[in-house]
């Protein structure tokens, strides 16, 4: 075991039903044990007992601190200790070395101890945590609502003559309101099975729209009483607002830069020289996806209303960049904007 004034650094390699934890001291790197808690309040303070055992104020490197590992960060967040979030291992890693669930938990406490893994673990406790929850909600009530619609607009495709060209020439809405509305009777007939079913299907479609009005209502309050400033951005509405606070969480001073920020939108640009080719960059594929997709709606609507906006993408095709290359630019133009808006600034704040 460590003596008392080592640090000592735990990596976790999480699970549904345990966690697996290696120690290691931080100046050193060496390895004082190995320890499987289950994933309970107990097993979390089990665990936090055996490492300040091993040594003073111990950091804990955790992979998948937005899933399994959500419960034991926030635990230990709690309880004042600084949280690391892991990426897991790759292929490639696993591969050379192996895979068991204490050479995982090793490679995260290696991660942290090497510095590859420095940044401090998302937290959605508070405001953002309700957000990503109903956020969650709405993602999947919107979805079922559009496929729903569309098996309506399927059935119409095989339905019988008269009913087809009853309905097929119907909007949206009044579709789902005279489906919602038939009376097909006993089902003795293909046309009345139809009518059974697009009642069935229009009174769900109804159902759902009225799911994602309480759902948008929460939403747009809570986005707006945690981030006035950000909603005020041109293009900027609840729903894009709400992906970028998720993105954030609600510790986002962790974020060390507007560059970071960026990369964890996916909108930074990856160089890509080698040779004689230099200078040039692609596309980064990595990152919160929604939150890069929040950056496109913001870009797409600045391009069709935001004079500025509008005036740069003519100046950048005269000087040869296509319009998706454009785009990317955009992106992490409104990437930088956002984070000033995200990240609380001291320094404005005493200045002021």
């Amino acid at each position: 075991m460590a003596q008392a004034e080592h640090g000592v650094t735990v990596g976790v390699d999480t699970h549904g039903d345990a966690h697996v934890a290696a120690a290691f001291t931080s100046d050193l790197g060496r390895p004082l044990g190995y320890l499987e808690v289950a994933t309970t309040p107990a097993g979390y303070r089990r665990l936090l007992e055996w490492a300040r055992s091993l040594g003073n104020d111990p950091r804990f490197g955790v992979e998948g601190t937005g899933s399994y590992g959500a419960g034991l960060a926030r635990f230990l967040d709690v309880a004042g200790c600084t949280v690391i979030e892991v990426n897991r291992p790759n292929r490639r890693t696993r591969y050379a070395r192996g895979k068991s669930d204490p050479v995982d938990a090793e490679a995260a406490a290696r991660a942290v101890l090497s510095g590859e893994a420095c940044g401090i673990a998302k937290g959605d406790t508070d405001h953002v945590g309700m957000i990503r929850a109903l956020r969650v909600a709405r993602r999947s009530a919107l979805k079922m609502r559009t496929q729903t619609f569309q098996q309506m607009k399927a059935l119409l495709v095989t339905a019988p003559a008269d009913l087809r060209e009853q309905l097929r020439t119907l909007s949206r809405d009044r579709l789902v309101e005279t489906a919602a509305n038939m009376r097909p009777g006993r089902v003795t007939t293909v046309a009345a099975a139809v009518k059974l079913a697009l009642k069935g299907l229009a009174q769900r479609h109804q159902l759902l729209t009225t799911e994602l009005a309480a759902l948008d209502g929460d939403l747009d309050r809570l986005v707006r009483a945690v981030a006035p400033t950000l909603c005020a951005l041109t293009g900027v509405g609840t729903d894009v607002a709400g992906a970028m606070l998720v993105a954030a969480g609600d510790n986002p001073e962790r974020l060390r830069s507007e560059g970071a920020f960026a990369n964890l939108c996916g909108a930074a640009p990856l160089p890509a020289s080698s040779g004689k080719t230099t200078g040039r960059h692609r596309l980064n594929r990595g990152g919160d996806r929604q939150a890069n997709c929040a950056l496109w709606r913001v870009v797409i609507v600045r391009l069709a209303t935001h004079p500025s906006t509008k005036a740069y993408m003519a100046r950048r095709t005269q000087e040869g960049l296509s319009k998706r290359e454009i785009i990317w630019c955009l992106k992490r133009y409104v990437a930088r904007e956002v984070y000033r808006e995200l990240v609380p600034r001291p320094e404005l704040a005493v200045a002021a």
